[in-house]
């Protein structure tokens, strides 16, 4: 049995990724702000008051971690606001940096006391960050974001790797889910199946690359 902490656990994929490592054997402590009633069913131990955009999660993390082992860190957490080049909302911007980008690196600066040798850290990050992949433009605070954490993802792979800690970046595909609006070409089930296996197939020679859910291999 392994212990999963995962972040964005209060709906959709999130909430997927934590029932399916429930039912798979492993401990899961799922964080979120608020907790929804459909995660306080799924049995995992659910931490609440963890805001991923707040710098104070940090030694909020540390401290509610202290003394305990993390084999897998999730960070899930993702804010999608749609923007065209004509109604740029910079704030919006903004917000989005702060959950997509700085919310992992949050997250896992204030987990890595828990991390030890052997431990994994995966970052669901978008394809919609590839730079290589945009051939439609738009959601410029979306890609942008996604794009940064990206790159974020393959630094911390370098200054974890002596450490024996494995990092990943992995797209979930289009899911249908209330962030996307409903919208997507597969469920959340599916999507979180396919990330699981992404983080079971994760080595230290991996480290730092960045896959889709369905096990394809994805351009910067």
């Amino acid at each position: 049995m392994a212990t999963y902490a995962i972040t964005g656990t209060n709906r959709g994929i999130g909430l997927e990724l934590t029932r399916q490592a429930l039912a798979a054997g492993h401990r899961v402590i799922a964080l979120c702000r608020t907790a929804s009633d459909a995660l306080k069913e799924t049995g995992a131990e659910v931490r609440e008051g963890f805001d991923v955009a707040d710098d104070g999660v940090v030694g909020q993390l540390a401290k509610s971690f202290e003394g305990e082992s993390i084999d897998v860190v999730i960070n899930n957490a993702g804010l999608l606001r749609r923007q065209t080049l004509a109604d740029l909302d910079m704030d919006g911007m903004r917000q989005q940096f702060e959950v997509n980008t700085l919310g992992p690196l949050r997250v896992t600066k204030g987990l890595l006391g828990s991390l030890k040798s052997g431990a994994k850290v995966a970052i669901v990050t978008s394809r919609m960050g590839s730079i290589a992949d945009n051939t439609s433009g738009g959601s410029y605070g979306y890609r942008m974001s996604k794009t940064a954490v990206n790159m974020a993802g393959v630094s911390l792979a370098h200054d974890l790797k002596n450490e024996g800690i494995a990092v990943m970046l992995v797209h979930p595909g289009f899911v249908r889910t209330e962030m996307t609006g409903g919208n997507g070409m597969i469920e959340a089930e599916e999507s979180a199946r396919g990330i699981l296996a992404r983080i079971d197939d994760l080595t230290l020679e991996k480290s730092g690359t960045f896959w889709h859910q369905n096990g394809e291999s994805l351009p910067w």
